[in-house]
């Protein structure tokens, strides 16, 4: 049986999923922006790439898309860069999915997101 494609790449960790991030900082809002052709997940920061405000800040926004505590996310790679790998503790691959497309969805439609 052949899985259906994701719209976007997730792994499934020793411990939780992992996904690709590509970081906007100085936006004028956070935001989830969308999904890149490769996978990678789009994010708006409004904080400034400096003494690392904006990964504070991605944390932060991705523990609210997800509806995980911040200490749960982590960036493993890309700290100074706009591309990241970020690791989500406790969360399937397929949840972490699940909540990603919820919240873009929810946003689209001009819901307020996380309600």
């Amino acid at each position: 049986m052949t899985m259906p494609r994701r719209r976007f790449i997730l792994h499934d960790g020793k411990h939780g999923a992992a996904l690709t991030v590509r970081v906007t900082p100085r936006a004028r809002r956070d935001e989830l922006v969308g999904i890149l052709e490769d996978g990678t997940v789009r994010v708006r920061i409004s904080a400034p790439p400096v003494e690392g405000k904006a990964n504070l800040a991605l944390v932060t926004f991705l523990a609210k898309v997800l509806g995980v505590r911040k200490n749960r996310i982590e960036i493993v790679a890309g700290h100074k860069g706009l591309d990241k790998i970020i690791s989500i503790l406790d969360l399937s691959a397929e949840e972490a999915e699940k909540r990603i497309e919820a919240w873009l969805a929810a946003h689209a439609s001009g819901e307020s997101p996380g309600s």
